[in-house]
């Protein structure tokens, strides 16, 4: 049997699809096992990153900048910001606190991380997206391989 690679082609929709959930692009393009890999590798930091620095350290309003690096994560991380907004700082769990600040007083969740755990939980998320960003950009040219009978090749072995 002899392995051919086709030419690398655009493959728009499977960056997209990789993108929302880490793993599913390259699952479309017929390469499963990197698909799993990359679901683990993302998925596990990222859950890490939320345990390490509770649900709030994904915070699209409050870190910015970092949400910029956690959004490469895609759903992981639109879900984490959503289910943050929804339930700490609505008031849904915990109670929301009075905090003072230079320009007056806001209102924060008991809930609410703080110091080192926070930061670390924050930064965790934020490689996990930038490693799915890269992901992303290689599922974008994946070329898949193509095994093809040999008459040559009786043992099976690749050449």
């Amino acid at each position: 049997m002899t392995v051919e690679f086709e030419e690398p082609t655009f493959n728009l929709t499977a960056a997209i699809v990789g993108w929302i959930v880490p793993g599913a692009g390259h699952w479309k393009v017929g390469q499963t096992a990197r698909g799993w890999l990359i679901l683990l590798g993302v998925g596990g930091l990222f859950l890490l990153g939320v345990l390490v620095g509770g649900v709030d350290c994904v915070d699209r309003r409050e870190d910015g900048m970092w949400f910029i690096a956690q959004a490469g994560a895609g759903g992981l991380a639109f879900a984490t910001d959503g289910l943050n907004t929804m339930f700490l700082k609505s008031g849904r769990v915990g109670e929301l606190l009075p905090l003072a600040v230079q320009s007056g007083t806001v209102m924060v969740s008991s809930f609410k991380g703080a110091g080192p755990s926070n930061e670390i939980g924050t930064l965790l998320c934020g490689l996990a997206g930038m490693m799915n960003v890269i992901a992303v950009l290689d599922v974008l040219y994946r070329s898949t391989p193509t095994v093809s009978a040999n008459s040559s090749a009786s043992n099976g072995a690749f050449e």
